[in-house]
């Protein structure tokens, strides 16, 4: 429980308009705003929840209407002498706020939950939330302003969201009058001194730094180390404060530091635990935000004293976020103090180890602080949730190529019965897995099998799901391969027939499987697997690598031209492929992308495309490869899409999970994407999507919109066909294509 009674930010005058309120809950970060008076007295509450409510009601919207309109009358409150312990019961059962009133009815405190996190700058500090990561500068800056500025600059690129400082007002803070050539000095005083009366920042220096910081857009803090200092921070309009491991003891401080009613980031080096303990009620008692950093002020600190395991003792203690202060050699005990629930990291930030001061010697170079920020970002990716486990896509595909299956040995007639003796297991792991055996015993079959016909679910429950013929307003049609696309297209009234190749099929003689002319129109989606692991990249920037690839994407032409003679309603066919542009280990910085696809186009023009037309695949940033994820760098952000559409007179084909993976993971709308790319899709590729790389799903199974996705289709990609592009529909054949195209008739005709 959290009170608060710096209000300015949460406060809104009744007359004002409905926009001004929006922009106020923006401003604050909090997502509510209380609508006063002039006289200070509360009349409505305005949340996110009640714009909702309102804009529903509403015929003809206007944001400039008086925010009385729109606020909530009735909401919980507490007297200013009541006992707020009572807040806790409130909180407990997930509410968030209570306002604390006068009888007068005057708004003079907030009690937040503080579960709801902690608020600094844009940034929120809670348990869901990323690691706040400080780039401690302190006065590794040696006095010089430039260099200030450089460590900066390369604290933002390293990927820390603060760059912090260290200021003091020597003749109050020593007291000798922070005289530095003082002899009567013990040795280690002199020495710190000496250092600080000569590397010091001047006050105007200082505050030029924080204004650098923020046009570099990285959040600047600093540790007042007496009042002089917190006086100048306060004037200037510090968001937070640091508190030094050496003043958790000075009441005195942390007292002003309390009442400037700013978070407070606590480091606890140095500090008996009867004296954090301490701390923390009087914290407490002024209703502070604060956080507590594990430290241990040794420069630098053995490994064998760091005990990150008092991370969880020190949450107990604080009833609040903890972080790790770390002033040990290297960043691997900075990475897993994240794994052990850190939240907030502060790491010495340096250009040089060599230069005067003790600072520099446990301080991290460029490389070193960016390796550990990617590391912190790795371990929180990878941290997870407590809850059930459940596969990844990689995991599926996986599964599919290394389990095992349960398959039947002997034909089997509808309506027999399935026995133990004519189950066998088998691999791949393409059907039911063995340990569903006992589920399948005594049933019975359903359909004709053959000896070596995989189970599936669809085995197991009473349901027949058969293929029908299907009313699209657009061309459709299905996946198909060389072995199945008569036995499937024969089920249906595909509009055209959509051939996935393998590197195998390009070696295979074709007059093997077509031998009369087929009625479809054609299109084939290339492979991205070729002979020798070879994943085909006409981005490259391996010269021999690319060529391999224009090399392979040519065989697929040439055979696709040979399959085309048996669709003679094709005149041009489409080539769905993915043309590369992947990398295996991070992101290409934005800056860098764009020479992918010059030699993209350079690619293209060492191609033969005569009779075919290549449509580029619209890609997930995090694609699956076999089993394995990438990092994919092109043709996954709609405007650069549709750019490279537009200038080089390219179609394309949109895959719908691929657009939703993309939206999911950098935060888009997937109706703006597909209306930006619409204009240039010729083709589409439909199923569902989760997260930011569950692809290819089941329609209905992920968490694609698909009223709002097919309005806005029938807008943009009126020519446009689609397959259903489910991951595995082939299975049982066709069954995952029958279900989906039954769905999307749905929704389409609707």
């Amino acid at each position: 429980m959290l009170i608060e009674k710096n209000l300015a930010k949460y406060i809104i005058f009744s007359e004002e308009s409905i926009l001004n309120a929006l922009k106020k809950i923006s401003i604050n970060g909090r997502r509510i705003i209380f609508s006063l008076t002039e006289d200070g007295v509360l009349e409505g509450i305005f949340t996110d929840g009640d714009f909702r409510r309102w804009i529903i009601a509403q015929n003809d919207m206007n944001l400039n209407q008086p925010l009385y309109l729109a606020y909530n009358k009735k909401f919980l409150f507490f007297w200013e002498d009541e006992d707020l312990s009572k807040c806790e019961s409130y909180f407990s059962q997930g509410g968030e706020v209570i306002p604390i009133l006068d009888h007068k009815r005057r708004l003079v405190a907030i009690v937040w939950n503080r579960s709801s996190g902690i608020f600094i700058g844009d940034f929120v500090i809670n348990h869901n939330s990323p690691t706040f990561i400080i780039a401690e500068i302190g006065n590794n800056h040696n006095g010089s302003l430039e260099n200030a500025k450089k460590l900066i600059d390369l604290a933002k690129e390293a990927g820390a969201n603060v760059a912090k400082f260290q200021i003091r007002d020597l003749a109050s803070l020593y007291h000798n009058g922070g005289n530095a050539n003082d002899a009567s000095e013990d040795l280690g005083s002199q020495y710190t001194l000496d250092l600080l009366s000569k590397f010091q920042l001047s006050q105007n220096e200082m505050f030029a730094a924080f204004d650098y910081c923020k046009e570099k857009n990285i959040l600047p803090l600093c540790t007042p180390w007496d009042i002089e200092s917190l006086s100048l921070l306060q004037n200037y309009g510090m968001p937070a404060y640091k508190v030094a491991s050496a003043d958790l003891t000075n009441y005195d401080l942390l007292t002003a530091l309390a009442r400037t009613k700013k978070p407070l980031i606590c480091s606890t080096g140095m500090s008996k635990e009867s004296e954090i303990i301490d701390a923390v009620r009087v914290l407490k008692s002024l209703g502070a935000e604060y956080i507590l950093l594990h430290c241990n002020s040794t420069y630098p600190a053995p490994f064998k004293d760091i005990n990150l395991n008092y991370l969880d003792r020190l949450k107990e203690i604080g009833e609040c976020p903890v972080g790790y202060s770390g002033h040990e050699r290297g960043i691997y005990v900075t990475i897993a103090a994240v794994a052990k629930g850190a939240k907030v990291i502060e790491k010495h930030f340096t250009l040089d180890k060599s230069w005067e001061g003790n600072d520099h010697r446990v301080s991290l170079l460029f490389p070193e602080f960016k390796a550990m920020v990617e590391g912190i970002r790795q371990v929180e990716e990878a941290m997870g949730k407590n809850s059930e486990r459940s596969l990844s896509q990689g995991e599926l595909m996986n599964r599919e190529i290394l389990a095992k299956s349960l398959v039947i040995t002997r034909n089997l007639a509808p309506k027999e019965i399935i026995t133990e003796d004519i189950i066998s297991v088998k691999s791949p792991g393409r059907g039911l897995q063995p340990n569903r055996k006992q589920e399948l015993i005594g049933l019975k079959a359903k359909r004709n099998f053959k000896a070596g016909d995989f189970f599936f679910d669809s085995d197991l429950i009473p349901e027949i799901i058969q293929p029908r013929q299907y009313i699209f307003s657009r061309k459709w049609g299905i996946p198909v391969r060389y072995h199945d696309f008569k036995k499937l297209s024969v089920k249906t009234n595909p509009d055209l027939l959509e051939f996935h190749l393998s590197y195998k099929d390009i070696e295979t003689d074709i007059y093997e499987y077509f031998d009369s002319i087929y009625n479809h129109q054609l299109i084939v989606h290339s492979p991205e697997l070729f002979a020798g692991d070879h994943i085909l990249d006409l981005c490259s920037q391996d010269e021999a690598y690319r060529q391999q690839s224009i090399k392979n994407l040519q065989k697929v032409i040439n055979i696709t031209r040979e399959i085309t003679k048996f669709f003679p309603n094709t005149t041009r066919t489409k080539i769905v492929t993915n043309v590369g542009g992947f990398t295996s280990d991070a992101f290409l910085p934005v800056t860098k992308r764009h020479k992918l696809y010059e030699i993209l186009l350079d690619s293209m023009t060492k191609i033969d495309q005569i009779g075919v037309e290549i449509i580029p695949q619209t890609m997930p940033p995090l694609p699956w490869h076999f089993g394995g994820q990438r990092y994919h760098n092109i043709f996954v952000d709609p405007h650069d899409i549709a750019s490279f559409c537009h200038d080089y007179n390219y179609r394309i084909c949109c895959d719908i999970s691929h657009a939703k993976l993309a939206c999911n993971y950098y935060k888009w709308s997937l109706t703006k994407y597909i209306e930006e790319v619409g204009e240039y899709t010729t083709h589409m590729h439909i199923a569902d999507a989760k997260g930011v790389d569950g692809e290819g799903l089941q329609i209905g199974a992920g968490e694609i919109h698909f009223p709002a996705l097919v309005e806005v289709l029938s807008k943009v990609t009126l020519q446009a066909s689609f397959i259903p592009e489910i991951w595995q529909g082939h299975k049982n054949e066709g069954e995952g294509f029958w279900i989906a195209l039954d769905k999307l008739e749905h929704f389409f005709e609707n």
